[in-house]
């Protein structure tokens, strides 16, 4: 089988998986994280097929969408078997999306480049008009209230804590988003992230300014 071939399948299956999940995760930011990916992919020397099937296939395993990761993975692990993947090319996917998540903050530092790709793509998705529109999604997805002044911003806080602790959708500018260009692993996603950054904090100002009444 050819990976052209493969990757037509992966992205049938993984279309097939998401699209109809509803907090912001679903075939579309699937989609657009696979684009981001190929265009990162033009300036740094990676494994085309590895970062684009990691890509693709990045929040099947996720907790914030499904219950049960473990059977999640091995269902990732029997498709890419099923399409004549290599053993060792399946373990490197399987660690990407693996290994690639903020939580909170508390994610480790990814050493290799395929891994810093995906990753890169994924955090650039969550900032931006799209970054935006998808913290509301989400939050309203898990029932938080779009800002509230008594609910403090957390600092620093454990995986457990910054996945099922009280906050607010505003707030989560605060805890993720706008922590996230410092991270990015490559210069071309440093530079998208600078742009949609900008855009988040002029619509944060906007925000407070009406939030306190300002004309």
């Amino acid at each position: 089988m050819t990976e052209e071939k493969a990757i037509q399948n992966i992205e049938e299956w993984v279309k097939a998986e998401l699209m109809n999940e509803k907090s912001g995760h679903d075939w579309y930011h699937i989609q657009r994280v696979t684009d981001i990916s190929k265009e990162i992919l033009k300036y740094e020397k990676a494994d085309s097929f590895t970062v684009t099937a990691a890509a693709l296939l990045h929040d099947i395993a996720d907790d914030k969408v499904t219950s049960n990761v473990n059977m999640a993975l091995e269902r990732i692990r029997k498709l890419l078997q099923e399409n004549k993947v290599a053993n060792d090319t399946i373990e490197t996917i399987i660690d990407i999306i693996t290994t690639m998540s903020f939580k909170g903050g508390t994610g480790k530092k990814l050493s290799y480049i395929e891994a810093q790709i995906v990753q890169d793509a994924d955090r650039l998705d969550a900032l931006g008009a799209i970054g935006i529109a998808r913290t509301f999604q989400y939050g309203g997805a898990k029932g938080q209230a779009m800002y509230d002044p008594k609910i403090p911003v957390r600092d620093k806080m454990s995986f457990e804590e910054y996945r099922n602790g009280e906050s607010t959708s505003i707030n989560h500018f605060y805890e993720k988003l706008l922590l996230l260009k410092v991270e990015m692993n490559t210069p071309a996603a440093i530079k998208i992230a600078e742009e949609r950054e900008s855009f988040m904090k002029h619509f944060l100002d906007t925000f407070f300014k009406e939030w306190n009444g300002e004309l």
